[in-house]
């Protein structure tokens, strides 16, 4: 039997055939990729604090902003809330990876802080018990973290880092700079991971930000260079609305490529030592 040659019409028709299940293959792995991502935006929407603390003679803002290509959302946070004391607690940090299960993940660290921080006055003492909690639930993901408590009683500011970006600084009378101060690993790492702590009263006004690493690092954009860039912008809105300078440290992330997500949160303090003496 002679085989069927095929003929230049079938061939278009099988090409056709081949080009349309591929497109319509791609376009299934499109819908689901934009359904993950929309899911996670959703989560972490639902996760983030409606509202944040503010005081008499202190305020606090924040800014989040995801990532440009919408496929690195879900890993940052930031929280504020009262303590049964009436210090503050503040916290800003950033899951490892992206998508649902980093949005939920930082739901769990968030739920975590704000368990221990009622049972201790101490940040480091807080991260301690967040990490070995976290790592009870024998999840594979990690965080690195930062952890305030300001109380507006006395004027003290007290924090810890767990492998989290420094914050920045300034007060009214020019004054600046970057909190360098001792910080461990980030959570979920290791057991019994002890974290420094640093304290200090407020005693002129300014203003103490918090951020993430989106903000101020990029691909072709140094640490250094943003650190530097955000230390600017707090030192010209140390006295003014702390919801417009969260607004414009976060723009900061343009400058970088911003290829991550990114998190800011800024408490602006008017009292002074001598007022609240």
């Amino acid at each position: 039997m002679t085989p069927r040659r095929a003929t230049p019409a079938s061939s278009a028709h099988d090409l056709l055939t081949t080009l349309g299940r591929l497109t319509a293959e791609a376009l299934n792995r499109a819908e689901l990729q934009k359904a993950r991502v929309d899911l996670a935006v959703a989560l972490q929407s639902q996760l983030l604090p409606p509202a944040l603390p503010s005081g008499p003679r202190w305020r606090s803002a924040a800014r989040y902003a995801p990532a440009r290509d919408g496929l690195d959302v879900g890993g940052d946070w930031y929280d504020g809330f009262r303590l049964p004391d009436g210090a503050l607690g503040f916290s800003i940090g950033d899951v490892q990876g992206h998508d649902v299960e980093a949005a939920a993940f930082m739901g769990q660290i968030r739920i975590a802080l704000r368990a221990v921080a009622v049972t201790t006055a101490d940040p480091g003492e807080a991260l301690s018990r967040a990490n070995d909690l976290l790592l009870s639930m024998d999840c594979d993901l990690f965080a690195t973290c930062t952890f305030v408590r300001f109380d507006p009683a006395t004027l003290e500011l007290a924090d810890a880092r767990a492998g989290h970006v420094p914050a920045v600084w300034a007060t009214v009378d020019d004054c600046c700079g970057v909190d360098v101060c001792g910080k461990g690993l980030p959570l979920g790492i290791q057991p019994g991971e002890v974290y420094p702590v640093s304290r200090r009263r407020l005693t002129k006004p300014g203003a103490y930000v918090l951020l993430t690493d989106g903000v101020i690092e990029g691909p072709s954009f140094p640490i250094e260079a943003g650190l530097q860039r955000v230390t600017e912008l707090v030192r010209a809105g140390a006295g003014g609305d702390p919801d417009q300078l969260a607004a414009e440290v976060i723009k900061v992330a343009d400058l970088t490529g911003h290829s991550d997500d990114a998190a800011v949160l800024v408490l602006r303090h008017d009292a002074t030592a001598d007022v609240a003496a």
